[in-house]
């Protein structure tokens, strides 16, 4: 796989759902000669949306890696989903490429995922370039989504091209080809032959006013950037286009400017000149700063590495691919060179991994290789105790890169088989499930014996089980997850219960006798006694009621919820003559538990959970409003760029379902964390439900 490292390009297709990536990337994938024939997102024949999920729904679920060659160029190309509850396929993808191509829908403009997408970008120094899909939409505005990218995402669109015409066929003017302002062509594209064909003529007088018009404004603004460039403008000499890409170029991978183009990928229109901007404007692995890392050995110690086959590896795996007869572990190359049958340093877990066989990803298909270079994505198999974030190195020159950081999880489900036999099989491929998606989450609740399964959202959760279903044959159910409640006293007390009564014939009598008291450790109750005696029944005696009180306690109190924050302590009673047996001391103990604590007074405890929520300063009202609704108290607000953040306490129970209502009263802009924080009293509604 040697190529030459000045002529890659690693690039990812972001944006929000349904703006057109999938349809941009399958284009892409045809003008390049990569496929021959394109497929189609509603017919779910698309090269990168292969998984049956994504068929169905007609979204990008899972990000996919196909490579090309255009030009003198060789892509690797990423396309990733657009819902936000895959947002993690999309920062893990972005952690690894040096270059993005955002499509933005000229009809819905900069939407909620868009800005999401831009700030993981930015997030990570990704250069990019816009592209305007869906010109031939009705009601599409290019210039007006340019003006929405420079406010709402606060960067400096720069368009290098313009549409001619805009909106659907039946409108008076509407969209047939593009204007490119560097070269100062009328590019249309012949939809008899599925834009194959790109057809270079000069602009009409009747579009030579725009055109000049724009032209002008890209220089102005390229003005900034380039001495040798201003001092044509000022001299009134014509710039040569070479010229003007140079000076695209430096400031795009500088990131002082995106590039803006246009085009509807549906109707074949404005994707070669896309690709050409890519080959032209973002940069190569070699045009980036040396990737940083420290001395695993020194923290302190910063260490880089240059994009060069010659230098030591340094590699990042970025996705792990879970599979039963071998995961397949998805790594981008920054230096040196990766051989198969080699060994690789991992210094984040201090072990060596063998990397037994390489491959070329080509969305669902693989081709093994022998070797891969710097700035190459390959998946390899091999490893075996790595994870996603973890570095691969030469054992002899150490670097340990920056991981991935993922998003906490917002969402959570019960899910349980519907036989006990396939629990052990269940638990073994959640384990596999959680290798492959770090923003999965399963872990077995030791107070309500569930299995709770976290993820993004109702869809990711939804997904999660479809896969269980349909490629585990795992029959499953999901719901959700019973809140753990708990319950304490409200004071002290201290009673006595007996027991007196006649069974088959024979008197049973024995008394008890318990003092209860409120603590404040936040621990499970506690049981004891200071009663001591030298007989040996009389203790056998005392051991059987305290073994009873513990078994009581443990199975929880008046609403059948476990204890908490008290302590119980068996007081001594002179015995009757004869001892009691264990049944009367049994029906005893239990009788005094239920009077001591009727005596002391019970409250239901419940979970109350901290969130904060990160909304848009037009929906803090909205969003207030239904917190409130939910029994949560705000306890402070704070600004945070355009964001307002909400801090708040709320109980779990009226939290579940949450993610979707903020998204729905935020216009899918606000995002929201949340985590325990302590148990509250219940109110008496709830309390309640448990009587």
């Amino acid at each position: 796989m040697a190529r030459d490292i000045q002529s890659l390009r690693n690039l990812g297709i972001i944006a929000h759902i349904d703006a057109g990536k999938t349809t941009v990337t399958e284009r892409m994938l045809f003008y390049a000669k990569a496929t021959h024939k394109m497929g189609e997102v509603d017919k779910g024949t698309t090269t990168t949306d292969f998984d049956p999920e994504e068929q169905q729904r007609g979204i990008t679920i899972y990000s996919a890696c196909v490579s090309f060659k255009w030009g003198a160029c060789d892509f690797n190309l990423i396309d990733t989903p657009g819902h936000v509850d895959f947002t993690a396929e999309v920062e893990r993808s972005l952690r690894v490429l040096d270059g993005g191509v955002v499509v933005f829908s000229a009809r819905e403009g900069v939407e909620a995922q868009s800005e999401t997408v831009w700030r993981q970008a930015d997030k990570y120094g990704v250069p990019r370039l816009a592209f305007i899909n869906k010109c031939d939409r009705e009601g599409a505005e290019f210039h007006g989504v340019v003006e929405q990218i420079r406010k709402r995402l606060g960067s400096h669109p720069l368009p290098i091209q313009i549409p001619v015409g805009i909106g659907p066929p039946h409108v008076a003017n509407p969209f047939r080809g593009v204007i490119d302002l560097v070269e100062m062509k009328l590019l249309t594209f012949t939809e008899e032959k599925l834009g194959a064909e790109v057809v270079a003529a000069e602009i009409p007088a009747e579009l030579a006013d725009e055109a000049g018009f724009y032209r002008e404004q890209l220089m102005g603004e390229l003005f900034n950037f380039s001495n040798e460039l201003a001092e044509l403008v000022l001299a009134e000499e014509p710039v040569p286009a070479a010229l003007v890409k140079s000076v695209i170029r430096e400031a795009t991978i500088a990131r002082q400017i995106v590039p803006v183009l246009c085009g509807s990928a549906l109707h074949f229109v404005g994707i070669q000149p896309l690709l050409n901007a890519v080959a032209d404007y973002l940069p190569s692995p070699a045009d980036l700063p040396p990737v940083e890392g420290i001395d695993p050995k020194h923290p302190d110690r910063k260490l880089t590495r240059k994009a060069d086959p010659a230098a030591p590896l340094s590699a990042l795996v970025f996705k792990v691919l879970a599979d039963k007869h071998g995961d397949l572990y998805f790594v981008r190359i920054y230096s040196g060179e990766l051989k198969s049958n080699s060994r690789v340093f991992n210094p984040g877990k201090d072990k060596k991994e063998n990397a037994a066989q390489l491959w070329h990803i080509q969305a669902d298909r693989r081709e093994q290789v022998p070797t891969a270079t710097a700035g190459d994505i390959v998946g390899v198999i091999g490893p075996r105790l790595s994870i996603t974030g973890d570095t691969f190195c030469d054992n002899a020159e150490p670097i340990l890169l920056e991981s991935i950081l993922f998003p906490d999880t917002v969402i959570s489900m019960a899910i349980e088989p519907e036989t006990s036999l396939e629990r052990k099989k269940l638990a073994e491929i959640l384990e596999m499930l959680k290798r492959q998606d770090p923003t999965f989450h399963a872990i077995e609740n030791e107070e309500t014996g569930q299995t709770i399964i976290s993820g993004m959202g109702e869809l990711h959760l939804e997904v999660i089980k479809h896969r269980l279903l349909r490629d585990f044959k795992l029959d499953v159910k999901v719901h959700k997850p019973r809140v753990s409640y708990k319950e304490t006293v409200n004071g002290s007390a201290q009673e006595t219960g007996r027991c007196q009564r006649t069974v088959n014939g024979q008197a049973l009598f024995a008394e008890c006798r318990l003092k209860i008291e409120q603590r404040t450790d936040d621990k499970p109750a506690t049981v004891g006694t200071r009663w001591i005696t030298e007989d040996s029944q009389q203790k056998q005696c005392v051991v059987t009621q305290l073994t009873a009180i513990k078994e009581h306690a443990a199975g929880g109190g008046l609403f059948g919820c476990p204890l908490y924050n008290c302590h119980i302590e068996l007081l001594p009673l002179p015995f009757p003559e004869p001892l009691p047996g264990e049944v009367a001391l049994r029906i005893a103990a239990a009788d005094t538990f239920d009077r001591v604590l009727k005596a002391a007074g019970v409250t239901l405890l419940e979970p109350i959970m901290k969130v904060e929520v990160t909304t848009p300063e037009d929906h803090v009202g909205d969003v207030i409003n239904d917190l409130q609704q939910r029994r949560a108290i705000i306890t402070g607000s704070q600004l945070r760029g355009p964001n307002t953040v909400l801090d708040a306490e709320a109980p779990l129970s009226a939290m579940f379902g949450y993610s979707m209502a903020v998204r729905s009263l935020s216009q899918g802009r606000a995002s929201f964390t949340m985590e325990p924080l302590r148990y509250g009293p219940a109110p008496p509604n709830v309390q309640e439900n448990f009587m």
